[in-house]
């Protein structure tokens, strides 16, 4: 089996390459370890508005060159704004690197940045913003966002606000840029049907003369400060996000709280489900995850009930939470591994998803992990392990809760402190 290799160019910048023999696509992503995490408020929203303005010209190319270019030959160009992370991606047929190294690299060292196209693209994210405030869905993660990491930017929205974005100035954005896209954070990942010798030589030519000045410095962790929002609006459904600290990806109980989140409510099976949908018919949509930056988390639950249900559905979250902190089965504790190692090895198979874990390990441990090494890391975690990282959970007494909705709903958050912690 062909195992990925992690190279670091003269001025930082890394480089994984990660061929998958049989393949007739390949998947290239050029990843900024920076992203909204970064911003002060006054700069809330740009990393994403930079990540929309590059593909509005770069290195000569008009924005409809850029994706013409790409799908000429049968390829697909996208990107994604986060907030730890930039990543600029391409989906191409075998044979098609060069061509998307090229493309990538002008929008990273060579946008346009020009002030009309600023203009024009400030009124798009202006409506992006509006909608995502539509769309309840998502704004409750907004508000839970805030909730849980307070005024750290982590708690603000990707996306910024009307007023931050306004005041950027295509000057601003470009020393924003070269802080944003600087080497020591860039991390070039070529996975599928892709040479070794071709990625590296395609890589020193666009990237190795990207000056090896340090960027935006990492800023410190952010605080899990718990807090609730509750807002009323005139909905068919209640929508409930509800959140306690957790860990990190380089936390070493990162594997328990994947574990923990798979029980509590990952599939068809889970606690949450069964109980909440199965038995008692409270919600259609219900599901646990864990939230996880490299060194901060939290594990969530999302609701998707109807208004009249939400107190009732916050208190058997809680309930299900407390349960499954005293114990887990160890039929349910295999199951859950067995899930986990599924939906990771799945990942592994598609090239775009393992370019973007490649990035990812480079950036947060600055190396790669074999997939048999990560399944034993699963395959770790205990019954014990459970309980110690539920109790870890529990013990500030803190949560973060937002809640959309009627005003039925809106006692759910308390609801679910009052019965995670009133009784301790």
């Amino acid at each position: 089996m062909t195992l990925p290799t992690l190279h670091t160019l003269k001025n930082g910048v890394r480089v994984v390459c990660d061929p998958m023999p049989g393949l007739e696509t390949l998947a290239l992503t050029v990843v900024a370890g920076r992203g909204a995490g970064y911003e002060d408020p006054a700069r809330s929203g740009w990393s994403h508005l930079l990540e929309h303005m590059v593909f509005k010209g770069a290195g000569g190319r008009s924005a409809r060159d850029i994706v013409e270019v790409i799908e000429a030959e049968g390829g697909s160009i996208n990107a994604a704004t986060g907030y730890e992370r930039t990543s600029f991606q391409v989906r191409a047929l075998k044979g098609g690197a060069g061509l998307a190294m090229a493309v990538i690299a002008d929008l990273v060292r060579r946008p346009t940045l020009d002030a009309g196209d600023l203009a024009r693209e400030k009124q798009v994210v202006a409506q992006e913003i509006a909608e995502a405030a539509d769309a309840p869905d998502d704004y409750v993660f907004d508000l839970l966002q805030k909730g849980a990491w307070g005024d750290h930017p982590v708690g603000r929205p990707i996306l910024g606000t009307v007023d931050s974005v306004e005041a950027a100035t295509p000057q601003a954005l470009a020393e924003w840029r070269a802080a944003l896209y600087a080497a020591d954070r860039l991390v070039i990942s070529a996975t599928g049907a892709v040479d070794e010798a071709e990625i590296l030589a395609l890589a020193q030519s666009a990237f190795g003369d990207l000056p090896a000045t340090p960027g935006a410095p990492i800023p410190d962790p952010a605080p899990f400060v718990g807090g609730a929002f509750a807002e009323t609006r005139k909905l068919e459904q209640a929508h409930l996000v509800l959140m306690l600290p957790a860990a990190g990806s380089r936390d070493d109980d990162y594997f328990a709280l994947r574990v923990f989140a798979e029980a509590l409510g990952g599939g068809m099976s889970s606690r949450l489900f069964q109980e909440a949908r199965e038995k008692r018919g409270l919600a259609y949509n219900i599901d646990a995850y864990a939230d996880t930056y490299a060194d901060i988390g939290g594990l969530g639950i999302y609701v998707g009930c109807a208004a009249k249900d939400a107190a009732e559905t916050a208190r058997v979250c809680a309930e299900q939470v407390l349960a499954l902190v005293e114990r887990i089965e160890p039929a349910e504790l295999a199951r859950c591994k067995a899930q986990l190692k599924a939906h990771m090895f799945m990942a592994r198979e598609q090239p775009l998803a393992r370019a973007e874990q490649n990035a990812g390990q480079a950036l947060t441990f600055g190396k790669l992990f074999p997939p048999a090494e990560l399944a034993a890391g699963v395959d770790a975690v205990t019954a014990e392990d459970i309980t110690r990282l539920g109790r870890r959970m529990l013990d500030p007494a803190r949560a973060a809760t937002a809640v959309l909705g009627a005003k039925t709903a809106l006692s759910a958050g308390e609801i679910f402190r009052r019965t995670l912690f009133d009784g301790r």
